[in-house]
Order: structure tokens, then C-alpha cells, then sequence
């Protein structure tokens, strides 16, 4: 520092240390002394690669160091070589220092001027079988086994206290409609003791019975920013916890081992707030409402129904009292036209009858008159007529009496036959009408036998 000169303020009363001097001019010679030393080649794993318009930028890693690295765009692109975090390279080019101004930081970088891809990093490689020794060992299945609510009321969130990933699941749970209760455990989400402070508060938020399921949300970043959630140890307590666990760590490209063991693996913060409650609480609650609504009103319109057909009903009992006495009515009414036409189609009939009688009487009395003079002459033919008559009617009723006596059951059993008659004195006209009647009378022409049938051989 011989060549800058010191500045005119008052330097530190008591200090052995040269100066004070300008800010830049020590800038300046500290980029000079950085340059100045040896040009170098370096192999490492590429992490957190990023374009800009001037440079590409990205850390050049290894298991015991990391250190940044930037290279002029134009160089990159003419060595046709495309980089991706974790792949393994080798650089060559020496320290660089911007010195940075009143409107712009400084930075230190190592200044890369020639690149040469080197194989797969050996992070990746160990990150890989990692991950199949896991899924061998069946630790990827115990989270995809377990019942998941479809409304859970707790829900615990474990994320960093000021990272943008917790206004997402806010976000999230508000678009659902969800009101329950949070539990937030803040850990740290980037460095070497985020994974056992992550583990910690998983395991404290699966120890309160009222959390439900548990989202495990981070922002984007680079796989190395990420790599705390590929711990082992935190895989393996996510795989024991009791409760599901719904992982959103980074974006939709990234895919560290936490999102193999849990439960639900989503792409944003967001979508892992929908994910916790599948339900839509906002159109559940519209259709509940909907339904509701339709029920009242079917209800309403079933009670009216049954209300209009019940007062049918209590009209019934009514309309037919009264439909039956306008048919009585009726009725009654052409019994008595009826019987009013009767009675006078009788009195017409009897007129016309007590005219032919009057006719008759005077007619009579006028043949009575004129017979007073026939009487001998008429005597003496009725005389002749009247004895021929009963001589007739005499000889009929001789010949009835014959054929009377003929037929008369008497004069059979006179001639040696029986009669068989039963209780009731009715004959009996066959073996079995005996059988049947048990005690018979045997009527013979002199009197009767009673007598007992007795079944025997036929």
C-alpha cells in the first residue's frame, strides 16, 4: 500500500495500522494483489447456475469448499457446453475482485476463462444411490399409506419464519375457504443445520393430537440450496411420523428426497395448501347452501301437496254425503212421479172399468126384463144342458180315480212288496242312502218294522 496515499481525516488515536486510507484505492489494489496470483485450474460440481445478460454465474463446489465463479457470456456460449447444477467440471482462470461504487455491491469470483465438462458430480451420484438404498429399504411407502382427511381443523406448517412460502400457504388455504387453526414451526431452510431443526419441528408438530397433516414448504433455489431436504435422517423422520406430510420444496423441476417419502409431493406452496384440504370449502359450503335451499323448498312444495290432498280428502267424506242425497232426491223424486202416473193410469183404468160395469148392469137388468117372458122354454134346454154336463163330468172323475188307485203305493204292498223309509219317513231309494241312514222303517201293507243295517258282505 506505499503507493496510495492516506486521506486527510484523523486516523484511530492509539492504532499501529497504517493510514486511514480511501475506500476504493484499497478496492482497487485489493483486485490488483488478487489478480496477481497464479492462474489455475480447479475441478468441481456446478451449483446454482444463472445467465445474466453480460456473465454467467455459479458456484464451483466440492465436499470441503465451495467458491463462486463467473465467465463472460460470449466465452461460455462459444464453448457449446451446457451446465447444469451438479454436473461436474473442470475450470481454469484466476481470482477477479469488483470492486463495487456508491450504487453497487462489491464482489469477489473466480474469473473462469477456459471450461471442460468432467462426468456426472459425485453429490448427484451419492444423491442417487441415496435414494435407491431408501426405496429398497421401503422408506418411500409408510407416508403413502396413510389416511389423509379431506377437512382437516389443524393444520401444522413447518417453513422459514420470513420466506415468501408462508404467505403462499396462506394463499392456498384462503382459496379453499379453509377457517381452522395453524400451528407454524419455523426452521431454518438453507445451510448445514437446516435438516435436524426441520426434523425437530416435524417431530413437535406430529406430537400435538389435534394437527392432522403437516405441510413442509420452501421457495425455488438452486439444488444446492435445497440439499438440506435430501438428509437422510430427515427422510427417515418423515417416514416414522404419524401424521401425512405434504412436501412443496422448491419448483417444479426440483425433486429432492423429502418429496419421495411424503405423502403428497406438489410443485408450490400453494398447490400444497389445496393438497392438505381437498375439499373447496367455498363450493362445498355454495352447495350445501344450494341443496339446502332446494330441500326447504321441496319440503315446502311436499307439505303444500300434502295439505291441498288431506283438504280433498276432509271435502270427500262431505261431497259424498251430499252427491248420495241429490241421488236420493232424485230418486225420490220419480218414485212419487212414478207412482203419481200410476195411480192415475188406475183411476183411468177403474173409470173405464165402473163404465163397462154400469153398461153391463143395464144390460142385464134389460135381458132380466125380457127373459121374465122365455123362462119355460128356456128352463127346460138348461135343464137338458146341466145333465149332460154333470153326466160327463161324472164319467172324468171315475177314470181319474182308476188310474189314481193304480199308482197308489197301498195296492203295491198289497201285492207282497216292502217300502224302506228312513227317520224323516222319506223312502229310500238305494243300498247306500240305507247305509248312510244307519235305522230304517220297513213299511209292509199291514204296519212298519224298524230295523238296524248292518255293513256286511256284499
Amino acid at each position: 500500500m506505499d503507493d496510495v496515499v492516506p486521506t486527510s481525516a484523523e486516523g484511530i488515536e492509539g492504532s499501529s495500522y497504517p493510514g486511514p486510507y480511501p475506500v476504493g484505492a484499497y478496492a482497487a489494489q485489493l483486485k490488483r494483489r488478487l489478480q496477481e496470483f497464479a492462474r489455475v485450474q480447479l475441478v468441481g460440481e456446478v451449483w446454482g447456475f444463472r445467465p445474466s445478460r453480460v456473465r454467467v454465474y455459479f458456484e464451483l463446489r466440492d465436499a470441503r469448499g465451495a467458491i463462486p465463479c463467473s465467465m463472460w457470456r460470449n466465452e461460455f456460449e462459444a464453448l457449446g457446453t451446457p451446465l447444469t447444477d451438479g454436473m461436474r467440471v473442470v475450470v481454469g482462470g484466476g481470482c477477479d475482485y469488483y470492486p463495487g461504487s456508491a450504487a453497487s455491491s462489491p464482489s469477489f469470483s473466480f474469473g473462469v476463462t477456459e471450461l471442460r465438462a468432467a462426468g456426472e458430480g459425485d453429490l448427484l451420484v451419492q444423491l442417487e444411490r441415496l435414494r435407491r438404498r431408501l426405496h429398497a429399504e421401503g422408506v418411500f411407502e409408510p407416508q403413502k399409506r396413510l389416511a389423509r382427511p379431506p377437512l382437516p381443523r389443524t393444520i401444522g406448517v413447518v417453513t422459514g419464519e420470513r420466506g415468501k412460502a408462508r404467505d403462499d400457504v396462506r394463499a392456498g388455504l384462503h382459496r379453499r375457504g379453509w377457517g381452522g387453526r395453524l400451528v407454524w414451526a419455523f426452521a431454518p431452510v438453507q445451510d448445514r443445520h437446516a435438516a435436524p431443526r426441520i426434523s425437530a419441528a416435524l417431530r413437535e408438530l406430529a406430537a400435538i393430537q389435534e394437527v392432522e397433516v403437516v405441510i413442509v414448504a420452501r421457495g425455488g433455489g438452486s439444488l444446492a440450496d435445497l440439499f438440506a431436504f435430501c438428509d437422510e435422517s430427515l427422510c427417515r423422520t418423515v417416514a416414522l411420523l404419524r401424521v401425512p406430510v405434504v412436501s412443496s420444496v422448491g419448483h417444479h423441476t426440483d425433486r429432492t428426497l423429502i418429496d419421495d417419502v411424503a405423502a403428497v409431493s406438489c410443485s408450490t406452496p400453494t398447490h400444497a395448501a389445496e393438497a392438505a384440504v381437498p375439499v373447496d370449502c367455498r363450493r362445498a359450503r355454495a352447495e350445501l347452501t344450494a341443496r339446502a335451499k332446494r330441500l326447504h323448498d321441496h319440503g315446502r312444495r311436499a307439505v303444500l301437496s300434502r295439505a291441498r290432498t288431506l283438504a280433498q280428502l276432509s271435502r270427500a267424506p262431505a261431497e259424498h254425503v251430499a252427491r248420495h242425497r241429490r241421488r236420493l232426491h232424485q230418486l225420490l223424486r220419480e218414485l212419487r212421479a212414478s207412482a203419481r202416473r200410476d195411480t192415475e193410469k188406475g183411476r183411468s183404468l177403474a173409470s173405464v172399468h165402473l163404465l163397462v160395469l154400469g153398461r153391463k148392469a143395464s144390460v142385464a137388468r134389460i135381458e132380466r126384463d125380457r127373459g121374465a117372458l122365455l123362462v119355460p122354454a128356456v128352463g127346460t134346454s138348461l135343464a137338458r144342458s146341466a145333465s149332460g154336463a154333470t153326466g160327463r163330468r161324472s164319467r172324468d172323475l171315475e177314470r181319474l180315480r182308476l188310474a189314481l188307485a193304480a199308482h197308489d203305493p197301498a195296492r203295491t204292498l198289497e201285492r207282497g212288496y216292502a217300502l224302506v223309509e228312513g227317520r224323516d219317513s222319506e223312502p229310500l231309494g238305494s243300498a247306500g242312502a240305507a247305509r248312510a241312514a244307519g235305522r230304517v222303517s220297513i213299511r209292509f201293507h199291514d204296519g212298519r218294522v224298524p230295523a238296524k243295517v248292518a255293513d256286511g258282505p256284499s
